[in-house]
């Protein structure tokens, strides 16, 4: 068992030239669990190749998230009740070559961002 303490959240960066689509993606339900799992542990600089699924709307979508920031600090931990928060930041995204442009699919969120 670890005694390494759990973070409530983590703040996690992401390309600003990410599509509303793309957006739409990172932020669904079943990405956010999925970082959850397979990024037990962080630490602010930390970064992540992700794909995001696009489904027929492009051949891929690869893009890297910094995590910023755990609360509270000194949180090294991520687990299943860990918040995850997502903010932009300057950067660019690479493949996906329809769902990154306005041509794109259009997203249920867009407004939101």
């Amino acid at each position: 068992m670890t005694t390494e303490p759990t973070a409530t959240r983590v703040v996690v960066s992401f390309p600003d030239e990410l599509s509303a689509w793309g957006y739409d993606q990172l932020t669904a339900d079943r990405f956010v669990n999925y970082l959850r799992r397979v990024h037990e542990a962080a630490a602010p600089g930390d970064e992540w190749e992700e794909f995001l699924d696009v489904g027929c709307c492009g051949d891929s979508l690869t893009l890297t998230l910094r995590v910023e920031e755990l609360d509270p600090e000194g949180a090294t931990r991520i687990g299943d009740e860990t918040t995850v928060e997502f903010v932009e930041r300057e950067g660019s995204v690479h493949g996906g070559w329809c769902v990154q442009s306005a041509d794109g699919p259009v997203s249920s969120t867009a407004e939101q961002r």
